[in-house]
């Protein structure tokens, strides 16, 4: 540090600021330190860093999402990652897997390194074991899935909401029929994308006792096996709604296998890659997982700056994207 305060013309203390992101330093003066810095490739151990800062921050937050090679928490990820950029945070991540003992023994490693803030999709039936961290003061903002046991901010999609508007489609394109193919019941988000189902059918006078409704459905294979079954019914559905994105790519492998991607309506909660270039494409309540890992991010800034009004409870918008399998007709006879 003290050779990249003699290179930049500048005190110690100017170089410990710029580097630890401190505010009151001129930009020339950033900007001589930084080149100074990439010059002499001087890279700050952080460690001793977190000794000395006098706030005692890293500089690090932990962010658990559902799985990282699902493409919705791909986007919540890259939305964290692009705020914490500007500030000079790095962003330690690391998949549920639905699985309530990795959520804890995660959340411990994130809090044994000492991140700064917590940003968490759980699946824990109760998430008060965090409130001894909560109040010691560490910012915890929980995605997609709200919180049992503890009040926190909370970002999340109207998920019942978003599923009345799927089969409300499905509804005013004839179909009665409409089968539920459903994630994990234990999730939240699961349960209430099947709640706002079966209000709207019930909204529109449409019998449920027999409609095909599967649930604990939880990847692309399931969700196929199941299509199949459906099919080799008697009665098969003439309309699907998937509540899930993987479980609907399941039910399109299925469709296609059948031969039936066109005589059977689909709606599938949350967007799919390459949905537009299907034939036909396929219709999607699209949730916009980008802002919700964005606006986590921010709560979660908010708080490291000092703010302190009650928890909040952040809901964000779901689009109906129609692009074809939606607005297919009930199956003549």
């Amino acid at each position: 540090m003290r050779h990249v305060a003699a290179l930049a013309g500048v005190g110690i203390k100017t170089v410990s600021r710029v580097i630890n992101g401190e505010p009151n330093v001129s930009a020339a003066t950033v900007a001589k330190v930084r080149e100074a810095a990439r010059t002499l490739d001087y890279q700050p151990d952080l460690h001793a860093g977190n000794l000395r800062r006098a706030d005692g921050r890293t500089r690090t937050l932990g962010l658990l999402v559902g799985s990282v090679d699902n493409p919705f928490a791909g986007a919540v990820h890259r939305a964290v990652e692009d705020a914490a950029l500007g500030r000079g945070v790095a962003v330690f991540a690391s998949s549920l897997d639905d699985d309530p003992d990795r959520e804890q023994a995660t959340v411990d490693a994130f809090l044994r390194r000492r991140v700064d803030g917590l940003i968490l999709t759980t699946v824990s039936d109760s998430q008060a074991y965090l409130a001894p961290e909560q109040r010691r003061g560490t910012p915890i903002v929980f995605v997609d899935r709200e919180p049992a046991g503890l009040s926190s901010d909370v970002v999340v999609s109207d998920n019942a909401d978003g599923a009345a508007t799927a089969t409300r489609h499905l509804i005013e394109h004839g179909h009665r029929r409409i089968a539920y193919l459903g994630d994990r019941v234990r999730i939240q988000t699961a349960r209430e994308r099947r709640r706002g189902y079966l209000e709207e059918l019930g909204r529109a006078g449409v019998a449920t006792r027999d409609l095909p409704m599967i649930d604990e459905l939880h990847d692309e294979a399931s969700a196929r096996e199941a299509t199949l079954a459906l099919f080799a019914q008697p009665d098969p559905p003439t309309a699907i709604f998937s509540s899930q994105n993987l479980v609907t790519i399941g039910v399109i492998r299925a469709l296609r296998e059948l031969g039936r991607h066109h005589d059977t309506a689909l709606v599938g909660f949350d967007d799919v890659p390459l949905a537009d270039l299907l034939e036909p494409g396929v219709t999607v309540v699209a949730q916009d997982p980008y802002a919700i890992g964005r606006t986590a991010a921010d709560r979660v800034f908010a708080r490291l700056d000092g703010d302190d009004s009650p928890a909040a409870r952040t809901v964000i918008a779901t689009e109906l994207i129609a692009r074809g399998s939606g607005e297919i007709p009930p199956r003549a006879g």
